[in-house]
C-alpha cells in the first residue's frame, strides 16, 4: 500500500492546487517582499539578511529540492542585492556567511523532516493494514444481514485497540460479536485478533451458540497463558463481549449471550428497549462463577435494530461528569426521525452524539454496532 494524497499531512493537502503543490509560494514571495523592502530603504535600516528566513520557512512546508532551490535562491538575492549599494553600505561577509549557513540547515532539516515523514506514513500504513486485519471489512449484506459500524480509537496517532467486532455467517445463521478487551496497546491488539479468529471458524463450524460461546472463553484463556509464558503481562487480561445468533430461514428469534458487556438497546420504529444485562461474566474469566452464562432468547422483528456498543459510549463524560444517556439519546431521536432505525442512521446518531458529548475527546476506544435481518426483497 503506499501512501496517496490522502494520507498526506494536513499541511500538505492545503498547499495543493488541481492536484500540484504550490507550498514554494510563500517562501518565495516573503523573499521577493525581503528584497524589495531593503532596495527601498536606507543605508541605515538594510533588511537583506532577513533573507535567512527564507529557507528555514521553505524547510518547514516544501520538499528537499524545493528548499535547495530557494536557498539557492536566497543566497543569490543576497549576494547581487548587497553588491548593488555602495561598498560602504554594505552588509559584508559576516551576514553572507550567515545566509549560506542558514540555508545548508535548512535544508538538512527539511531532509529529516521529509525522512520523519514518510516514515510516519509507513506507520500509519501498518497501523491501517493491522487494523484491517483485526476488523475486517463486511460487505453490504454480509450474512443476510444490513448492518453498520464505526470504531473510534481513543489514540489517535495509534488508530487501534482492543474493542472487536465482526458478523460470520454460517449453515446454523449469521452470528455477531461485539467485546471489549481490558487494556490497551498491542496486547490488546493481540487478544481482539485471537477471539476474532476463534469466532470466525467456531461461529461457522459449530451449530449450537453455547459451543462458539465456549471455544471463545477457552481461546482466551489460552491466550492469557501464552502471553504470560512468553513474559508479557496479560496474566489478568479478559474480554467483555455479547455474542448475538440470527436464527436461518427468517426466524424471528436471536439468541444473545453476554460476556459483562454492555447490555444491547433493541431500536424500534415504536421506541428503544434494553436487553436484560445477563450474570456473565468477562471472557477468560468463567471458571470464577458458575460457568458460562446461557443463552437468551428473545424475538427480534424485521424492522428492529439491535445496536451494540462499548464502554467508549456508555462511559463516556461530559465537562460535568455526566455519562452519555445513550437510551435517552436514541429514543428522542427516534421519535424525532423514524428512519434513525436503520443501521447506518442509528450509527451516524450514536456517534455524532458521543463526540457532542465529551467535546470529541474520548477516554476509550469507541465501537458502534448496529445490525438488523436484511428485507427479503433487498436479499
Amino acid at each position: 500500500m503506499t501512501a496517496g494524497a490522502d494520507t498526506l499531512p494536513e499541511r500538505h493537502r492545503l498547499l495543493t492546487l488541481r492536484g500540484h503543490s504550490v507550498a514554494w509560494v510563500p517562501p518565495l514571495v516573503l523573499l521577493l517582499a525581503i528584497a524589495v523592502l531593503d532596495w527601498n530603504t536606507t543605508s541605515e535600516f538594510r533588511t537583506l539578511s532577513w533573507v535567512v528566513l527564507v529557507p528555514g520557512i521553505a524547510a518547514a512546508i516544501c520538499g528537499v529540492r524545493a528548499t535547495l532551490v530557494i536557498a539557492v535562491l536566497a543566497v543569490l538575492t543576497f549576494e547581487l542585492e548587497d553588491r548593488a549599494w555602495p561598498y560602504q553600505f554594505r552588509t559584508g561577509v559576516p551576514d553572507f556567511i550567515l545566509v549560506v549557513v542558514g540555508s545548508a540547515l535548512a535544508v538538512t532539516a527539511c531532509a529529516v523532516r521529509v525522512r520523519g515523514e514518510r516514515r510516519m506514513l509507513h506507520m500509519q500504513d501498518v497501523v491501517d493494514t493491522t487494523r484491517r486485519a483485526v476488523l475486517r471489512p463486511l460487505p453490504a449484506g454480509w450474512g443476510g444481514l444490513d448492518h453498520a459500524a464505526v470504531y473510534l480509537a481513543a489514540d489517535s496517532v495509534a488508530r487501534v485497540g482492543g474493542d472487536f467486532y465482526d458478523i460470520q455467517p454460517g449453515p446454523q445463521g449469521a452470528r455477531v460479536l461485539i467485546g471489549d478487551v481490558q487494556g490497551k496497546g498491542l496486547g490488546a491488539v493481540a487478544a481482539a485478533s485471537a477471539l476474532l479468529g476463534t469466532f470466525r471458524e467456531a461461529a461457522y463450524h459449530e451449530p449450537l451458540l453455547t459451543t462458539v460461546a465456549e471455544r471463545l472463553e477457552s481461546r482466551m484463556r489460552r491466550h492469557v497463558r501464552y502471553a504470560a509464558e512468553i513474559g508479557r503481562s496479560d496474566q489478568e487480561r479478559f474480554a467483555t463481549a455479547v455474542l448475538v445468533g440470527f436464527s436461518p430461514h427468517d426466524s424471528p428469534w436471536v439468541e444473545v449471550i453476554n460476556f459483562g458487556h454492555e447490555p444491547p438497546l433493541v431500536v424500534a420504529p415504536d421506541g428503544v428497549r434494553s436487553l436484560p444485562l445477563g450474570g456473565g461474566l468477562p471472557l477468560g474469566l468463567g471458571s470464577l462463577g458458575d460457568g458460562l452464562p446461557p443463552p437468551l432468547r428473545m424475538p427480534l422483528a424485521d424492522d428492529e435494530t439491535l445496536l451494540l456498543v462499548t464502554d467508549g459510549v456508555s462511559e463516556t463524560r461530559d465537562g460535568k461528569g455526566e455519562f452519555f444517556p445513550l437510551r435517552e439519546r436514541v429514543a428522542r431521536a427516534l421519535a424525532e426521525d423514524p428512519r434513525v432505525v436503520e443501521p447506518g442512521r442509528l450509527v451516524r446518531c450514536v456517534r455524532d452524539g458521543t463526540l457532542r458529548h465529551c467535546g470529541g475527546h474520548l477516554a476509550d476506544d469507541t465501537t458502534i454496532f448496529a445490525v438488523r435481518r436484511r428485507p427479503v426483497r433487498a436479499r
